[in-house]
Protein backbone atom coordinates (compact mmCIF):
# COMPACT_ATOMS: atom_id res chain seq x y z
CA UNK A 1 0.00 0.00 0.00
CA UNK A 2 1.76 3.15 -1.23
CA UNK A 3 0.25 5.35 1.49
CA UNK A 4 1.64 3.20 4.30
CA UNK A 5 5.08 2.88 2.69
CA UNK A 6 5.21 6.66 2.39
CA UNK A 7 4.13 7.17 6.00
CA UNK A 8 6.69 4.68 7.31
CA UNK A 9 9.47 6.38 5.36
CA UNK A 10 8.40 9.77 6.69
CA UNK A 11 8.11 8.48 10.24
CA UNK A 12 11.60 7.01 10.19
CA UNK A 13 12.89 10.39 9.01
CA UNK A 14 10.75 12.35 11.51
CA UNK A 15 9.03 14.03 8.59
CA UNK A 16 5.49 15.31 9.11
CA UNK A 17 2.85 13.68 6.90
CA UNK A 18 0.39 15.83 5.01
CA UNK A 19 -3.12 16.37 6.33
CA UNK A 20 -4.40 14.40 3.37
CA UNK A 21 -2.22 11.44 4.34
CA UNK A 22 -3.38 11.62 7.95
CA UNK A 23 -7.01 11.69 6.82
CA UNK A 24 -6.34 8.72 4.54
CA UNK A 25 -5.20 6.64 7.54
CA UNK A 26 -8.53 7.27 9.24
CA UNK A 27 -10.35 6.33 6.03
CA UNK A 28 -8.70 2.92 5.64
CA UNK A 29 -10.95 -0.11 5.77
CA UNK A 30 -11.15 -2.82 8.41
CA UNK A 31 -9.59 -5.20 5.86
CA UNK A 32 -6.51 -2.94 5.84
CA UNK A 33 -6.32 -2.53 9.62
CA UNK A 34 -3.49 -4.99 10.27
CA UNK A 35 -1.41 -3.39 7.52
CA UNK A 36 -1.95 0.02 9.15
CA UNK A 37 -0.97 -1.28 12.59
CA UNK A 38 2.11 -3.06 11.21
CA UNK A 39 3.25 0.08 9.39
CA UNK A 40 2.80 2.39 12.37
CA UNK A 41 4.47 -0.29 14.53
CA UNK A 42 7.68 0.06 12.52
CA UNK A 43 7.76 3.77 13.33
CA UNK A 44 7.03 3.11 17.00
CA UNK A 45 9.89 0.57 17.24
CA UNK A 46 12.32 2.88 15.47
CA UNK A 47 12.11 5.46 18.24
CA UNK A 48 11.00 3.46 21.29
CA UNK A 49 11.93 -0.18 20.67
CA UNK A 50 9.55 -2.50 22.50
CA UNK A 51 9.45 -0.50 25.72
CA UNK A 52 6.20 0.54 27.41
CA UNK A 53 6.26 3.38 29.92
CA UNK A 54 3.81 3.04 32.81
CA UNK A 55 2.09 6.09 34.31
CA UNK A 56 -0.09 6.24 37.40
CA UNK A 57 -2.87 8.74 38.14
CA UNK A 58 -3.52 10.20 41.58
CA UNK A 59 -6.71 12.26 41.75
CA UNK A 60 -5.85 14.92 44.36
CA UNK A 61 -9.28 16.58 44.34
CA UNK A 62 -12.32 14.97 42.77
CA UNK A 63 -15.52 16.54 41.44
CA UNK A 64 -17.05 19.98 42.11
CA UNK A 65 -15.47 21.66 39.07
CA UNK A 66 -16.90 25.02 37.92
CA UNK A 67 -16.07 24.37 34.24
CA UNK A 68 -18.68 22.93 31.88
CA UNK A 69 -16.60 20.55 29.72
CA UNK A 70 -19.25 18.23 28.26
CA UNK A 71 -17.12 15.09 28.38
CA UNK A 72 -16.18 15.35 32.05
CA UNK A 73 -17.84 13.51 34.94
CA UNK A 74 -16.54 16.24 37.30
CA UNK A 75 -18.07 19.14 35.34
CA UNK A 76 -20.45 21.79 36.59
CA UNK A 77 -23.91 20.21 36.69
CA UNK A 78 -22.66 16.63 36.31
CA UNK A 79 -25.03 14.02 37.71
CA UNK A 80 -22.47 11.24 37.41
CA UNK A 81 -22.23 9.41 40.71
CA UNK A 82 -18.49 9.81 41.10
CA UNK A 83 -16.36 10.21 44.22
CA UNK A 84 -16.27 13.80 45.46
CA UNK A 85 -13.61 14.98 47.90
CA UNK A 86 -11.35 17.95 48.52
CA UNK A 87 -7.54 18.00 48.51
CA UNK A 88 -5.68 14.90 49.62
CA UNK A 89 -3.02 15.51 52.23
CA UNK A 90 0.57 15.15 50.93
CA UNK A 91 1.18 11.93 52.85
CA UNK A 92 -2.05 10.37 51.55
CA UNK A 93 -1.20 11.39 47.98
CA UNK A 94 2.30 9.95 48.39
CA UNK A 95 0.89 6.68 49.70
CA UNK A 96 -1.36 6.43 46.64
CA UNK A 97 1.57 7.27 44.36
CA UNK A 98 3.71 4.59 46.02
CA UNK A 99 1.18 1.92 45.04
CA UNK A 100 1.59 2.87 41.39
CA UNK A 101 5.38 2.99 41.63
CA UNK A 102 5.38 -0.45 43.26
CA UNK A 103 3.36 -1.70 40.29
CA UNK A 104 6.01 -0.46 37.86
CA UNK A 105 4.92 3.11 37.15
CA UNK A 106 7.73 5.43 36.15
CA UNK A 107 5.63 8.60 36.25
CA UNK A 108 3.01 9.75 38.74
CA UNK A 109 0.40 12.17 37.41
CA UNK A 110 -1.15 14.45 40.05
CA UNK A 111 -4.53 15.72 38.88
CA UNK A 112 -6.96 18.12 40.52
CA UNK A 113 -10.36 19.23 39.24
CA UNK A 114 -11.05 22.93 38.77
CA UNK A 115 -10.48 25.79 36.36
CA UNK A 116 -6.97 26.27 37.66
CA UNK A 117 -4.99 26.40 40.90
CA UNK A 118 -4.90 29.29 43.34
CA UNK A 119 -1.49 30.25 44.71
CA UNK A 120 -2.40 28.35 47.87
CA UNK A 121 -3.18 25.30 45.75
CA UNK A 122 0.24 25.55 44.10
CA UNK A 123 1.83 25.60 47.57
CA UNK A 124 -0.17 22.52 48.53
CA UNK A 125 0.74 20.63 45.36
CA UNK A 126 4.38 21.68 45.70
CA UNK A 127 4.48 20.08 49.13
CA UNK A 128 2.89 16.94 47.71
CA UNK A 129 5.47 16.77 44.92
CA UNK A 130 8.30 17.08 47.42
CA UNK A 131 6.82 14.36 49.61
CA UNK A 132 6.38 11.95 46.71
CA UNK A 133 9.92 12.51 45.46
CA UNK A 134 11.38 12.05 48.90
CA UNK A 135 9.58 8.76 49.38
CA UNK A 136 9.90 7.36 45.82
CA UNK A 137 13.38 7.61 44.41
CA UNK A 138 13.65 8.29 40.69
CA UNK A 139 9.94 8.82 40.06
CA UNK A 140 8.81 11.44 37.54
CA UNK A 141 5.98 13.73 38.65
CA UNK A 142 3.54 15.37 36.25
CA UNK A 143 1.04 17.96 37.49
CA UNK A 144 -2.36 18.51 35.91
CA UNK A 145 -4.15 21.35 37.68
CA UNK A 146 -5.97 23.21 34.92
CA UNK A 147 -5.23 26.66 33.51
CA UNK A 148 -2.10 28.27 34.95
CA UNK A 149 -1.66 31.90 35.98
CA UNK A 150 1.53 33.94 35.67
CA UNK A 151 4.40 32.48 37.66
CA UNK A 152 2.66 29.27 38.70
CA UNK A 153 4.47 27.08 36.17
CA UNK A 154 7.82 28.28 37.48
CA UNK A 155 6.82 27.54 41.05
CA UNK A 156 5.75 24.02 40.18
CA UNK A 157 9.00 23.43 38.33
CA UNK A 158 10.99 24.73 41.30
CA UNK A 159 9.07 22.31 43.54
CA UNK A 160 10.26 19.39 41.42
CA UNK A 161 7.48 18.90 38.84
CA UNK A 162 9.02 17.24 35.79
CA UNK A 163 6.04 17.73 33.51
CA UNK A 164 2.70 19.49 33.17
CA UNK A 165 -0.36 18.04 31.46
CA UNK A 166 -3.05 20.10 29.81
CA UNK A 167 -4.90 18.53 26.89
CA UNK A 168 -6.22 20.37 23.83
CA UNK A 169 -8.93 17.68 23.59
CA UNK A 170 -10.43 18.58 20.22
CA UNK A 171 -9.99 20.91 17.27
CA UNK A 172 -10.06 24.66 17.72
CA UNK A 173 -13.00 24.91 15.32
CA UNK A 174 -15.22 22.68 17.46
CA UNK A 175 -13.88 23.49 20.93
CA UNK A 176 -16.87 25.71 21.69
CA UNK A 177 -19.15 22.71 21.19
CA UNK A 178 -17.70 20.91 24.20
CA UNK A 179 -16.88 23.82 26.53
CA UNK A 180 -18.03 27.42 27.00
CA UNK A 181 -16.22 28.44 30.21
CA UNK A 182 -12.78 28.69 28.59
CA UNK A 183 -11.51 28.40 25.04
CA UNK A 184 -8.89 26.60 22.98
CA UNK A 185 -6.36 29.42 23.23
CA UNK A 186 -6.43 29.20 27.03
CA UNK A 187 -5.29 25.61 26.79
CA UNK A 188 -2.55 26.40 24.29
CA UNK A 189 -1.30 29.19 26.54
CA UNK A 190 -1.04 26.89 29.57
CA UNK A 191 1.00 24.32 27.61
CA UNK A 192 3.33 27.07 26.45
CA UNK A 193 3.73 28.39 30.00
CA UNK A 194 4.75 24.93 31.18
CA UNK A 195 7.31 24.66 28.39
CA UNK A 196 8.69 28.13 29.12
CA UNK A 197 9.18 27.15 32.77
CA UNK A 198 11.27 24.16 31.78
CA UNK A 199 8.70 21.44 32.35
CA UNK A 200 8.11 18.67 29.86
CA UNK A 201 4.81 19.39 28.13
CA UNK A 202 2.12 16.71 28.04
CA UNK A 203 -0.93 17.48 25.90
CA UNK A 204 -3.35 15.24 24.06
CA UNK A 205 -6.89 14.68 22.85
CA UNK A 206 -10.18 12.93 23.45
CA UNK A 207 -11.66 10.92 20.58
CA UNK A 208 -15.25 9.76 20.32
CA UNK A 209 -17.11 12.98 21.13
CA UNK A 210 -18.85 13.10 17.74
CA UNK A 211 -15.96 14.87 16.01
CA UNK A 212 -15.18 14.45 12.31
CA UNK A 213 -12.01 12.96 10.84
CA UNK A 214 -10.96 16.50 9.96
CA UNK A 215 -11.34 17.55 13.62
CA UNK A 216 -9.12 14.67 14.74
CA UNK A 217 -6.43 15.55 12.23
CA UNK A 218 -6.68 19.25 13.13
CA UNK A 219 -6.15 18.66 16.85
CA UNK A 220 -3.23 16.27 16.26
CA UNK A 221 -1.57 18.76 13.93
CA UNK A 222 -2.15 21.51 16.51
CA UNK A 223 -0.46 19.30 19.08
CA UNK A 224 2.45 18.61 16.74
CA UNK A 225 2.89 22.36 16.32
CA UNK A 226 3.00 22.78 20.11
CA UNK A 227 5.61 20.00 20.16
CA UNK A 228 4.84 18.37 23.53
CA UNK A 229 7.01 15.50 24.72
CA UNK A 230 3.99 13.26 25.33
CA UNK A 231 0.55 13.01 23.72
CA UNK A 232 -2.14 11.13 25.69
CA UNK A 233 -4.92 9.74 23.50
CA UNK A 234 -8.15 9.38 25.47
CA UNK A 235 -11.30 7.71 24.21
CA UNK A 236 -14.50 9.22 25.57
CA UNK A 237 -15.94 7.41 28.57
CA UNK A 238 -19.67 8.19 28.21
CA UNK A 239 -20.59 8.64 31.86
CA UNK A 240 -24.28 8.59 32.67
CA UNK A 241 -25.18 12.03 34.00
CA UNK A 242 -23.03 13.96 31.49
CA UNK A 243 -24.10 15.61 28.20
CA UNK A 244 -22.12 13.08 26.14
CA UNK A 245 -23.53 9.98 27.85
CA UNK A 246 -25.09 8.76 24.60
CA UNK A 247 -22.00 9.30 22.42
CA UNK A 248 -20.91 5.76 21.58
CA UNK A 249 -19.13 6.48 18.30
CA UNK A 250 -16.06 4.26 18.46
CA UNK A 251 -15.31 0.71 17.43
CA UNK A 252 -12.07 -1.03 18.40
CA UNK A 253 -10.95 -0.77 14.77
CA UNK A 254 -11.54 2.98 14.60
CA UNK A 255 -9.71 3.48 17.89
CA UNK A 256 -6.69 1.67 16.43
CA UNK A 257 -6.78 3.80 13.27
CA UNK A 258 -6.82 6.94 15.40
CA UNK A 259 -3.79 5.75 17.37
CA UNK A 260 -1.96 4.90 14.15
CA UNK A 261 -2.67 8.35 12.73
CA UNK A 262 -1.31 9.98 15.90
CA UNK A 263 1.84 7.85 15.69
CA UNK A 264 2.47 8.85 12.08
CA UNK A 265 2.03 12.55 12.91
CA UNK A 266 4.06 12.24 16.14
CA UNK A 267 6.62 9.58 15.28
CA UNK A 268 9.22 10.34 17.97
CA UNK A 269 6.87 11.66 20.69
CA UNK A 270 5.64 9.58 23.63
CA UNK A 271 2.14 8.53 22.56
CA UNK A 272 0.18 7.41 25.61
CA UNK A 273 -2.89 5.19 25.56
CA UNK A 274 -5.07 6.84 28.18
CA UNK A 275 -8.64 6.80 29.48
CA UNK A 276 -11.29 4.69 27.77
CA UNK A 277 -9.05 1.97 26.33
CA UNK A 278 -10.86 -0.80 28.19
CA UNK A 279 -14.24 0.56 27.10
CA UNK A 280 -13.52 0.96 23.40
CA UNK A 281 -10.53 -1.23 22.47
CA UNK A 282 -11.64 -4.08 24.69
CA UNK A 283 -10.00 -7.34 23.54
CA UNK A 284 -7.90 -5.46 20.96
CA UNK A 285 -5.91 -3.58 23.61
CA UNK A 286 -2.73 -5.60 22.96
CA UNK A 287 -2.69 -4.43 19.33
CA UNK A 288 -2.51 -0.83 20.54
CA UNK A 289 0.89 -1.55 22.11
CA UNK A 290 2.28 -1.72 18.57
CA UNK A 291 1.25 1.94 18.19
CA UNK A 292 1.73 3.57 21.60
CA UNK A 293 4.75 3.41 23.88
CA UNK A 294 3.05 4.49 27.10
CA UNK A 295 -0.09 3.59 29.07
CA UNK A 296 -1.76 4.33 32.39
CA UNK A 297 -1.55 1.56 34.94
CA UNK A 298 -4.75 0.60 36.77
CA UNK A 299 -7.52 3.13 37.40
CA UNK A 300 -8.18 6.61 36.02
CA UNK A 301 -9.53 9.75 37.67
CA UNK A 302 -13.17 8.83 38.20
CA UNK A 303 -13.41 5.48 36.42
CA UNK A 304 -11.87 2.09 37.07
CA UNK A 305 -9.48 0.47 34.62
CA UNK A 306 -8.53 -3.16 34.31
CA UNK A 307 -6.47 -4.64 37.12
CA UNK A 308 -2.86 -3.49 37.21
CA UNK A 309 -1.64 -7.11 37.12
CA UNK A 310 -3.64 -7.61 33.92
CA UNK A 311 -1.95 -4.55 32.37
CA UNK A 312 1.46 -6.07 33.15
CA UNK A 313 0.42 -9.48 31.81
CA UNK A 314 -0.89 -7.87 28.61
CA UNK A 315 2.42 -6.10 28.03
CA UNK A 316 4.42 -9.28 28.58
CA UNK A 317 2.10 -11.48 26.51
CA UNK A 318 2.30 -9.04 23.58
CA UNK A 319 6.10 -9.27 23.61
CA UNK A 320 6.82 -5.85 25.09
CA UNK A 321 8.68 -4.84 28.25
CA UNK A 322 8.04 -2.30 30.98
CA UNK A 323 10.40 0.67 30.75
CA UNK A 324 12.62 1.03 33.81
CA UNK A 325 13.67 4.15 35.66
CA UNK A 326 17.20 3.68 34.31
CA UNK A 327 15.98 4.27 30.76
CA UNK A 328 15.12 7.66 29.28
CA UNK A 329 11.83 7.56 27.42
CA UNK A 330 12.45 10.04 24.61
CA UNK A 331 14.89 9.53 21.74
CA UNK A 332 18.19 11.32 22.21
CA UNK A 333 17.46 14.15 19.79
CA UNK A 334 14.37 15.15 21.82
CA UNK A 335 16.10 15.41 25.19
CA UNK A 336 17.16 18.73 26.74
CA UNK A 337 20.45 17.10 27.73
CA UNK A 338 21.66 14.90 24.92
CA UNK A 339 24.48 13.58 27.10
CA UNK A 340 22.06 11.65 29.28
CA UNK A 341 22.80 7.91 29.46
CA UNK A 342 20.04 5.71 28.06
CA UNK A 343 19.38 2.42 26.42
CA UNK A 344 19.54 2.52 22.63
CA UNK A 345 16.19 3.92 21.59
CA UNK A 346 16.48 2.50 18.09
CA UNK A 347 17.63 -0.98 19.06
CA UNK A 348 14.90 -2.52 16.95
CA UNK A 349 14.76 -0.05 14.08
CA UNK A 350 15.53 -2.79 11.54
CA UNK A 351 13.09 -5.25 13.07
CA UNK A 352 10.27 -5.71 10.63
CA UNK A 353 9.02 -9.14 11.56
CA UNK A 354 5.83 -7.75 13.13
CA UNK A 355 4.07 -7.68 9.80
CA UNK A 356 0.39 -8.25 9.25
CA UNK A 357 0.83 -12.01 9.41
CA UNK A 358 2.17 -11.98 12.97
CA UNK A 359 -0.30 -9.38 14.13
CA UNK A 360 -3.20 -11.42 12.85
CA UNK A 361 -2.69 -13.88 15.66
CA UNK A 362 -3.58 -11.24 18.25
CA UNK A 363 -6.85 -10.08 16.73
CA UNK A 364 -10.07 -11.10 18.46
CA UNK A 365 -13.48 -10.62 16.96
CA UNK A 366 -14.80 -7.29 18.28
CA UNK A 367 -18.35 -6.58 19.30
CA UNK A 368 -20.21 -3.60 17.86
CA UNK A 369 -22.65 -3.56 20.78
CA UNK A 370 -22.70 -0.58 23.10
CA UNK A 371 -20.95 -1.75 26.26
CA UNK A 372 -22.24 0.48 29.02
CA UNK A 373 -21.33 -2.25 31.47
CA UNK A 374 -17.66 -1.38 30.90
CA UNK A 375 -18.08 2.14 32.32
CA UNK A 376 -17.26 1.59 35.97
CA UNK A 377 -17.09 4.51 38.41
CA UNK A 378 -13.99 4.43 40.61
CA UNK A 379 -14.77 3.38 44.19
CA UNK A 380 -11.25 2.56 45.42
CA UNK A 381 -7.88 4.23 45.85
CA UNK A 382 -7.47 7.97 46.41
CA UNK A 383 -10.29 9.47 48.45
CA UNK A 384 -11.45 6.10 49.82
CA UNK A 385 -10.39 3.62 52.48
CA UNK A 386 -9.89 0.86 49.92
CA UNK A 387 -6.49 -0.02 48.43
CA UNK A 388 -5.78 1.38 44.97
CA UNK A 389 -5.67 -0.66 41.79
CA UNK A 390 -2.05 -0.78 40.71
Amino acid sequence: MDLLNTLVDKGLRRELPTREEALAVLATSDDELLDVVAAAGKVRRQWFGRRVKLNYLVNLKSGLCPEDCSYCSQRLGSKAEILKYTWLKPDDASKAAAAGVAGGAKRVCLVASGRGPTDKDVDRVSETISTIKEQNEGVEVCACLGLLSDGQAGRLRAAGADAYNHNLNTSEATYGDICTTHDFSDRVSTVQQAQAAGMSACSGLIAGMGESDADLVDVVFALRELDPDSVPVNFLIPFEGTPLAKEWNLTPQRALRILAMVRFVCPDIEVRLAGGREVHLRSLQPLALHLVNSIFLGDYLTSEGQAGKDDLAMIADAGFEVEGTDTTTLPEHRRPDCGEATADESDESDDAEDDAGELAATVAAPSDDTRRDLVSVRRRGAGTDLPPNA
